[in-house]
């Protein structure tokens, strides 16, 4: 797990697209992954930048969501669905037909899920796989708690992540109690996953994730097995860190053949 500290999230949001830019050109059938959330959106508004400004190709690109919410009607203001659309992909030239959701309003769940995980398959994995971190430690929607080894499925959310996205709503009732999204195991199947996470208030999970246990109380420290993984933090993020002296140090030092 490669751990960078920079000030801010436009600095993230600038590394994390060089690394994208470099794998869209060196093979731009790319297979990415996609997620929601205030974390990744510097991430897209440089990526949205590139392509106006430099023509970043993004015609040969697949894409696939992480999760969505179960019950939300299509075309719902809020749906995951709809958010990854507004604030990614119709900004980008990536063709709609190669952007994939998981589907919360499918008459059978359990088959929907089977067949997102083959859809996945049937284009050879996810490339880079974007993540933010919840302040329990969940990535996608899997709560603490969830198998390591999971696979895309249906799930419930724990009060305090509904109470994190009640911000997205009219009022906390409106947010929705199930969402399907891929497994830990699903995640960890992408050969480089980036996690991005910003603001004091993520601290203590980036602890407890970089520099603790591997525990399903924490699903995000299952990383800590990836072969390729980066997690970008802004400097408030980053403050909890025992080894955050040693991470920029060992960052500032990397070739720079190396790249993320």
């Amino acid at each position: 797990m490669e751990v960078v500290i920079v000030p801010g999230s436009k600095q993230i949001g600038k590394l994390a697209a060089d690394a994208i830019e470099a794998l869209l050109r060196r093979k731009p059938q790319a297979v990415l992954g996609l997620a929601t959330g205030s974390s990744p959106l510097p991430i897209y508004d440089e990526l949205a930048a590139r392509h106006e400004r430099d023509g970043l190709d993004f015609s040969q690109a697949h894409a696939f969501a992480l999760d969505e919410y179960v019950g939300l009607e299509r075309g719902h203001p809020e749906s995951y669905r709809e958010v990854i659309r507004r604030e990614f992909t119709s900004r980008v030239n990536i063709t709609p037909e190669n952007v994939h959701n998981p589907d919360g309003s499918a008459a059978d769940i359990p088959a929907a899920c089977s067949s997102y995980e083959e859809a996945m398959h049937a284009l050879g994995g996810v490339d880079l796989q974007i993540l933010g971190v919840g302040t329990d430690g969940h990535i996608g929607f899997n709560e603490p708690g969830s198998s390591l080894a999971s696979r895309t499925r249906i799930k419930s959310l724990i009060e305090q992540t509904r109470r994190d996205n009640a911000r997205f709503f009219n009022s906390m009732a409106e947010v929705p109690h199930h969402v399907v999204t891929q497994g830990l195991g699903t995640i960890m199947e992408a050969r480089h996953v980036m996690l991005v996470a910003t603001g004091a208030q993520k601290a203590q999970a980036v602890r407890d994730f970089v520099e603790g246990p591997v525990s399903a109380i924490c699903p995000a420290s299952v990383l800590q097995f990836h072969p390729h993984a980066t997690v970008l933090l802004d400097e408030a993020a980053a403050s909890s860190l025992k080894l955050a002296d040693f991470y920029r140090h060992t960052y500032d030092n990397k070739p720079g053949w190396q790249g993320l």
